[in-house]
């Protein structure tokens, strides 16, 4: 998978907020990996319609220096963006 996020090692915490957008003619199955690999809990499996953008990680929390990684069914088809509010608790 790629590298999408590096969450903060300190006491803060991450919010991240992921959009995929797919401006293929067909769906296409995206996999994010959040925070780690190993447990169906640790991953985020969509399908990102044809011509479409979707909200694919609604403000989810991540801290400790956990990764963020994502790979789609169909290599360079899928772009991601969005943003990441650090909250200092």
């Amino acid at each position: 998978g790629y590298l999408i996020h590096t969450a903060t090692t300190g006491s803060d915490f991450d919010e991240c907020w992921i959009w995929a957008s797919n401006a293929e003619t067909s769906a296409i199955i995206l996999t994010i990996e959040f925070g780690g690999t190993t447990g169906v809990d640790d991953t985020i499996v969509t399908t990102v319609a044809a011509s479409s953008t979707e909200l694919v990680c609604p403000g989810l929390v991540l801290s400790g220096g956990l990764i963020i990684k994502a790979f789609a069914g169909t290599a360079n088809k899928i772009s991601l963006f969005g943003y990441v509010n650090r909250m200092d608790y």
